[in-house]
């Protein structure tokens, strides 16, 4: 059996941004864990606002297609992401929905998302840690026929939530991202 490959995606470009500093935890934990780990940033991806005109006459932005690629490499995806007004930020969505438009050749249009499992992640300096923008992107990954586990991992009072070292310094929150990973890892491994 090949070795298992977890994609990490943080939903933030922002410096400092406390759902990078989760997605760099993830990672940690999922080469641990023993995952070949790919983290990556949106912002080797831009992407234009989608726009059904833009994709008719320009077809899918190449960057698109090297997304849906890059997931398609991988038996597991974690999305690490902010929350924008009690849903996605513009970055995420905008890159889900051009991915969606991916289809190759030999492909069912949204194949990419059927085919591997999705584990969610949010962090906030908030007492409620992105839960709100967690059950929309379940929704949305869910309306792209994706696997997407049952954990999740709402990280609540994120800026004070890691030691000097980036590291997770509460008891509760280390349990839940390495239950989060534990999942991950064994609904990637049944769907290979």
């Amino acid at each position: 059996m090949s070795a298992l490959k977890i994609l990490v995606i943080p939903g933030s470009l922002r410096t400092g941004s406390l759902n990078a500093k989760l997605a760099a935890a993830a990672a940690q934990e999922l080469v641990r864990a023993g995952a070949e780990v790919t983290r990556i940033s949106l912002g080797d991806f831009p992407l234009p606002i989608y726009d059904g005109d833009l994709q008719s006459k320009s077809g899918v932005p190449k960057n698109a297609v090297n997304l849906k690629r890059m997931i398609g490499a991988h038996h597991g995806v974690l999305i690490v992401t902010p929350e924008y007004n009690s849903s996605l930020p513009p970055l995420l969505k905008n890159a889900i929905d051009w991915v969606t438009r991916v289809q190759d050749a030999h492909e069912t249009r949204g194949q990419v998302f059927r085919e591997r499992a999705f584990a969610i992640a949010a962090a906030s300096a908030g007492r409620l840690g992105g839960t709100r923008c967690l059950a929309a992107l379940r929704l949305i990954l869910s309306a792209c026929h994706a696997t997407v586990i049952p954990n999740q991992l709402a990280l609540s009072f994120a800026d004070q939530a890691y030691d000097d070292m980036d590291r997770l310094k509460h008891p509760a929150d280390i349990e839940a991202l390495n239950a989060l990973v534990r999942q991950l890892i064994d609904v990637s491994q049944r769907m290979m």
